[in-house]
């Protein structure tokens, strides 16, 4: 069993692998140790890896009988903003991978739909697209500042949690809106008969 080091093919994308010096001989293994780049967002749309930041991959190639198994972690801090209140968020994803890339003449290769297994292709395989599972699946749908966040108020969009503590708006059915209207226009209208003159 053999311990060594890949690289990635840079000129392709930092996540493609040359596992040639693995070979296929199961029970070989290498060690991915390294920081990429990523030049788009991975992740969900109100939280997620944003473009331009770096995720830390820690990983295992182990060469078996049908491919190669890929197991380690993957960790990148996010950004976004909650759910509820809109105000930004940052945190750190840290997300366990397993995966098994398929040989292209293996039976799993033969008997696999084509979306339902990662594949090697040219003594390469490809990581992106399991990190990007691997990372949206980890994510929060609804991402919070804090589980007990108020939210924005629904009348004039403020954060309730920095609010008046009797922030409200008055409510009125629109059913009795027009008589609303017509009180008021007839305590606005006034006549004025000038001076009594009677006497």
């Amino acid at each position: 069993m053999s311990d060594q080091r890949l690289r990635t093919n840079s000129a392709v994308t930092p996540f493609v692998l040359d596992i040639r010096s693995l070979g296929r001989r199961a029970g070989s293994m290498a060690q991915v140790h390294r920081t990429v780049s990523v030049d788009r967002s991975i992740g969900l749309d109100l939280i997620a890896i944003p473009s331009e930041s770096d995720i830390d991959l820690d990983l295992r190639l182990e060469a078996v009988a049908e491919g190669v198994l890929v197991t380690g972690t993957v960790s990148g801090d996010t950004a976004g903003q909650c759910a509820r209140c809109l105000e930004p968020l940052g945190g750190t994803v840290n997300v366990f991978l397993t995966e098994l890339f398929a040989y292209p003449d293996s039976v799993t290769d033969q008997t696999t739909d084509a979306d339902d297994i990662h594949r090697i292709s040219d003594d390469q395989l490809d990581l992106e697209q399991a990190v990007i599972d691997a990372v949206g699946l980890d994510l929060p749908m609804v991402p919070l500042c804090r589980d007990d966040c108020s939210g924005l108020c629904p009348d004039c969009g403020v954060r309730l949690d920095t609010a008046d503590p009797d922030h409200h708006h008055e409510k009125i059915d629109p059913r009795w809106a027009a008589l609303r209207d017509l009180a008021t226009d007839g305590d606005s209208t006034t006549t004025d008969t000038g001076p009594d003159t009677s006497r």
